[in-house]
């Protein structure tokens, strides 16, 4: 489900979160899917559950994922309705852009330089 690079710079934490993210945005994992649990899934990477627990508690912040008790961590509908918030600004954005003249080229470079802010 999840694998980690050890040679990369980028933290454990930040490989479990970001390929969960990856996941739920792309909707290979779909709304309700059960996640392991934090023991398992650190168990599985060799990872200590501390650096499971992290990533898992950024994803439900960002409304990815939802902890249900003893029903287990499972993938958040708000996740899709954070999709859909997403590409609600992406058409205003495009509307401006278009209203401003900028071609589709110049407007990405744009939506790029923000996103690596």
């Amino acid at each position: 489900m999840i694998s980690l690079d050890p040679a990369s710079s980028v933290p454990p934490f930040e490989q479990v979160r970001s390929q969960f993210a990856r996941k739920i945005t792309e909707r290979e994992l779909a709304v309700g899917t059960r996640l392991p649990t934090v023991r398992a899934l650190a168990a599985e990477l060799g990872i200590a559950v501390n650096t499971v627990a992290r990533a898992y508690r950024e994803l439900e912040e960002a409304g990815l994922i939802e902890t249900r008790g003893r029903a287990g961590t499972v993938v958040s509908a708000a996740g899709e309705r954070s999709r859909e918030r997403v590409l609600r600004a992406a058409r205003g954005y495009a509307a401006t852009a278009r209203e401003q003249g900028l071609t589709p080229e110049e407007a990405l470079e744009i939506v790029r330089a923000a996103l690596a802010d």
